[in-house]
């Protein structure tokens, strides 16, 4: 309950504040007020969505691994030949290593997520945001062998020194199509997640979604619609980095 109640007071505040756009709040960058989605997406430095006329998606699943629901998620996935970006909690990866490297095996991508899930709407040093990054990375990569080179931030908050801690650490921030905002961390209904997705969906889009969530998930039977009739369309289920080579946009260079 306690996670549900930060997320809602914390969308509250982003529509108050003008910021929350489609129905997803990503923002509070009190250091820079101006500077919201298309100054950092212009420069390429954070990503919500990637123009292509490719028929892709990628599917992301934050907060696990969960030993509970991220096996089922992975079985749905192998069962219609998606791959997908799981963004790992480097507290939870240390706690379930081997579903990392069940995650890693079938060919997903692993990315950062911090290792405590810190919410950065408020002022944090340059320093906690980097030992969040960091941490988390060896988590994963002493788990599973894979490096992360993607970082979405818990709650979808960012700002200037969050994106340059990212980026100086080789990282591409990444977030997700504001008009598919499955809200499924809230578990509003089955039928709600998958139609927010099967009704929004589009070329080059990123969809949020949750492999831990507070209570019974819901995730799992929605993706039991959406899996098939994506499919259906002719849609891939690709990665994150797979779809960035899509872009038709220069994407920032990520540091080997």
């Amino acid at each position: 309950m306690m996670k549900k109640a930060i997320l809602t007071v914390c969308c509250l505040f982003l529509c108050l504040s003008g910021e929350l756009r489609a129905g997803a709040g990503v923002r509070a960058d009190a250091d820079a007020p101006k500077k919201g989605r298309f100054y950092y997406e212009k420069r390429g430095e954070v990503v919500w969505e990637v123009p292509t006329d490719e028929k892709v998606i990628a599917l992301t699943f934050d907060d696990g691994p969960d030993p509970e629901d991220t096996p089922k998620i992975l079985e749905l996935l192998k069962q219609y030949e998606a791959k997908a970006t799981f963004f790992i909690v480097g507290k939870k990866a240390e706690a379930y290593p081997e579903i990392l490297g069940r995650e890693d095996a079938e060919g997903h991508e692993l990315a950062n997520h911090t290792y405590h899930h810190i919410y950065f709407n408020r002022s944090f040093s340059e320093k906690t945001i980097t030992d969040e990054i960091s941490r988390a990375e060896e988590v994963i990569y002493k788990r599973s062998g894979q490096k992360p080179r993607l970082f979405r931030p818990p709650g979808g908050f960012y700002n200037d020194a969050l994106v340059r801690v990212a980026k100086n650490s080789g990282y591409k921030v990444v977030m997700w199509s504001w008009h598919i905002n499955t809200m499924d961390w809230n578990t509003p209904g089955v039928d709600k997640i998958a139609k927010t997705v099967l009704n929004n969906a589009r070329n080059g889009d990123i969809v949020l979604l949750h492999d831990w969530v507070e209570g019974k998930s819901q995730t799992v039977e929605a993706l039991k619609q959406i899996l098939p009739e994506l499919k259906n369309r002719g849609y891939r289920f690709v990665t994150i980095s797979e779809l960035l080579t899509y872009s038709r946009l220069s994407p920032v260079r990520l540091m080997d």
